[in-house]
């Protein structure tokens, strides 16, 4: 009975795994051109390589530029590097765009995830309070008397807008 038992719980969670899979797998196939690019962007600027290949950059274009062994009429951006600080603003002003973009798609999805959380435990907090009910409904059937408070409490439903705005009124304000 135990490993049927387990074999039960095994295939639901391989089922679970499952479901998140093809949600992670209809969002990522659901991105737009421009969001496979900017994820793509941000992925390389997150990364050693990106972080090389600047140092390598900047330690070249200084010693071009600033270093005596270079004859001057090879130096194309003495200092104070005026070329070299154009390039990097606007590099960081493309970077960051791209990176927000990345940022914002992947908050959205955040956001379905937490709907999607926010519902299913609703859900859940409605069939618990159901088979609370219906426990109690058996007992009493029975003659087994239980007069308990929290199991009476708990047998309502929990109106979520309410203690929604309970949590905000005792939460510190971050002004």
């Amino acid at each position: 009975m135990e490993k049927k038992q387990r074999k039960r719980l095994s295939d639901i969670v391989e089922q679970n795994i499952q479901t998140i899979t093809d949600i992670e797998q209809a969002a990522h196939d659901a991105r737009t051109p421009v969001d496979k690019i900017a994820d793509r962007i941000a992925a390389f600027c997150g990364s050693m390589t990106f972080l090389w290949v600047h140092c390598i950059w900047f330690f070249g274009w200084l010693f071009i530029n600033w270093f005596p062994p270079f004859k001057t009429s090879l130096r194309f951006d003495p200092p104070p590097f005026g070329i070299l600080t154009l390039v990097v603003s606007l590099e960081a002003i493309f970077l960051s765009t791209f990176i927000l973009i990345s940022q914002n798609r992947q908050q959205k999805l955040a956001d379905q995830r937490n709907h999607l959380d926010l519902q299913i435990n609703l859900l859940a907090e409605q069939e618990s309070s159901h088979i609370i009910t219906m426990l109690n409904t058996l007992l009493h059937h029975h003659g087994i008397q239980v007069d308990d408070d929290d199991t009476m409490a708990l047998q309502s439903q929990t109106n979520a807008t309410k203690m929604a705005a309970s949590l905000e009124n005792i939460s510190p304000n971050e002004s």
